[in-house]
């Protein structure tokens, strides 16, 4: 008898833990079920804009594919019979639907290739150019994001804030241009330092050429960093101040904590939901490039390869490319729900 009176209670706040366990277990389940439902509505209303956007594109296709030689009406309506233009509008769209969700995105009509073999060419110079754009300005940004809040009011934090806003407001290519007349054409006693664009001289090999495409980026990745920065920065130091004055934070100093334990272990922690949402976006961003500082310096990436697509309009090239952008940033949105959770036990109960 005094043995299953002692024990009954244990067994029981077994039973409690491994209920709630289970319970939490469905709560992320059903999290995790909604979040992936979102995804794949959002990525079927990414292929009906995708393919109804840019047929509102002044000019026509077919013309631009004959770059201004005379050409008849009977060649013009069998390029547009080749390429399917002659259908109806609901028929182009079910074969184009039908197409891109096994894969297929169609062929270029003015490079006479099909696209994701375009896309996959230009990929590379993309996730290099962006990719370590994102990774040196979200870490500057963070960092001194952090620190501002936590020191708000001060010199510092007026000089990063102002400095923060500024850069932010400045359009990219315009920020672009500056640099390149500065320190590739030259001002003054400033001499020409850098490529005016491209991505590499194209005569060096091994080390010599690893330094030429380093040398190539310098110019596109500050400005890239100069305006992604900003916006980090902004976002942190927002999150920041909101979690200033919790209770938490107070009873963290009460307990003796130093400073820095508080703001590393606690506050930091707390503020960076939103942070993390938007450095998954930038992410996300990583495949699109930046359409505006590739073409500003002629960087070969998929943010060159789509302007050029959209001057023609190539309309499956530019399709293609909108569908792979879109679907980048709503995988990474995705990716940055399901690690919600993780940082915050609260979200998806």
């Amino acid at each position: 008898m005094t043995t299953a009176s002692t024990t009954t209670p244990a067994v029981a706040k077994a039973a409690e833990a491994h209920a709630a366990a289970g319970g939490s277990a469905r709560a992320y389940l059903g999290y995790v079920t909604g979040k992936l439902g979102g995804a794949a509505v959002s990525l079927l209303a990414v292929l009906v804009t995708s393919f109804f956007l840019f047929r509102i594109i002044p000019g026509d296709p077919v013309k631009a594919m004959t770059h201004g030689q005379p050409t008849s009406a009977e060649q013009l309506a069998t390029l547009r019979r080749q390429f399917g233009l002659d259908q109806p509008m609901w028929q182009q769209f079910t074969d184009y639907c039908a197409k891109a969700l096994t894969g297929d995105l169609g062929t270029s009509y003015q490079f006479h290739a099909p696209v994701g073999e375009l896309i996959v060419q230009k990929v590379p110079a993309t996730l290099l150019l962006t990719g370590v754009a994102v990774v040196i300005y979200s870490s500057i940004g963070l960092w001194l994001g952090t620190r501002s809040a936590w020191r708000h009011g001060s010199l510092g934090d007026k000089l990063n804030t102002g400095v923060a806003l500024t850069l932010w407001s400045v359009p990219s290519f315009w920020l672009g241009l500056l640099l390149i007349i500065t320190f590739s054409v030259g001002v003054g006693p400033i001499p020409g330092l850098f490529p005016t664009g491209g991505m590499e001289s194209g005569d060096e090999t091994g080390l010599a050429y690893v330094a030429d495409v380093a040398h190539h980026m310098v110019l596109p990745v500050i400005t890239l960093v100069a305006v992604g920065y900003a916006q980090t920065l902004l976002v942190m130091r927002s999150s920041l101040l909101d979690e200033m004055g919790s209770d938490y934070l107070t009873t963290a100093r009460a307990k003796g904590l130093r400073d820095d334990a508080v703001r590393r272990r606690h506050a930091v922690p707390n503020a960076l939901l939103p942070t993390v949402t938007m450095v998954f976006i930038n992410l996300g961003h990583v495949a699109a490039g930046s359409i505006l500082v590739e073409t500003v310096f002629s960087w070969p990436g998929l943010g060159g390869l789509f302007y050029q697509a959209l001057s023609v309009p190539d309309l499956p090239l530019v399709q293609g490319l909108f569908v792979v952008f879109a679907g980048a940033m709503i995988l990474m949105n995705l990716l940055a729900d399901l690690l919600y959770p993780l940082l915050d036990p609260r979200v998806g109960r």
